[in-house]
């Protein structure tokens, strides 16, 4: 059985990928036993599991203003963090899923596509931009530009006019399970659709808010992403 290493144990998206896998042998340490800051950590979980594949989970996310407030934070984590597991991986020759984000797309037009321009409209999205450029300096990888959110969704109120291809965190694992021997880019999301439209669907009673009301962290209004490439590659009933 082939075997998973992944950053960001006690996070979300690896509760969620040890849920729905039947196929692989999972390793998911939490982050007080390897930081992917620390190199020493890294070198140690890879020597003694020898994983298949790494998923680079790990990631300082939100708040997003916390990429406003200290980008030294989101440097040392999203960047140096990414940038050692490149090098860990490519040390001992290991697929390297990175999971970056639909921020990484300027957020103008939507429907962007793998290939189209990049120039990300948060600090956040630069930080994952960065761990990207690592990535693509290894030949053994897939980068995964995702739009997950955690289900249910965490808020009281969703954006009207920001148009996003949202999908749960919960599908966004199942999918990223069917991806794993795939190379390249592969944005990974649901149809496009504002949040509110994406949330409202399974919460009735959540409120709406536009992006004039959020001050802290630049927002915006169309982060669609094309999801053709995604449905070639696996069956419409995953996705």
């Amino acid at each position: 059985m082939k075997k998973i290493l992944i950053s960001g144990g006690n996070g979300e998206f690896a509760k969620e990928l040890n849920k729905y896998n039947t196929s692989y042998k999972i390793v998911s340490p939490p982050k007080e036993e390897m930081n992917v800051k620390n190199m020493d950590d890294l070198e140690y979980y890879v020597n003694s599991q020898k994983p298949d594949y790494f998923i680079h989970a790990g990631a300082l996310t939100r708040p997003m203003v916390i990429h406003e407030d200290r980008p030294d934070e989101s440097i040392n984590t999203n960047i140096i963090g990414t940038a050692n597991v490149v090098l860990t991986c490519m040390k001992y020759n290991i697929k390297l899923i990175y999971l970056s984000t639909d921020y990484v797309y300027p957020g103008i037009d939507g429907n962007y596509n793998e290939e189209d321009y990049l120039k990300p409209f948060t600090k956040y999205g630069w930080s994952k931009l960065g761990g990207e450029c690592s990535v693509r300096l290894y030949d053994n990888h897939l980068i995964l530009r995702m739009a997950m959110n955690k289900r249910p969704f965490p808020h009281p109120k969703a954006l009207a006019d920001m148009k996003k291809s949202l999908m749960y965190i919960d599908d966004a694992a199942r999918v990223v399970l069917e991806l794993l021997d795939e190379e390249g880019t592969v944005n990974v999301g649901g149809k496009s659709q504002s949040v509110y439209d994406f949330v409202s669907e399974s919460n009735p009673n959540v409120e709406r808010i536009t992006l004039k009301e959020i001050s802290d962290v630049n927002m915006a209004k169309d982060c669609s992403m094309n999801t053709d490439k995604l449905k070639k590659i696996i069956d419409d009933t995953v996705i």
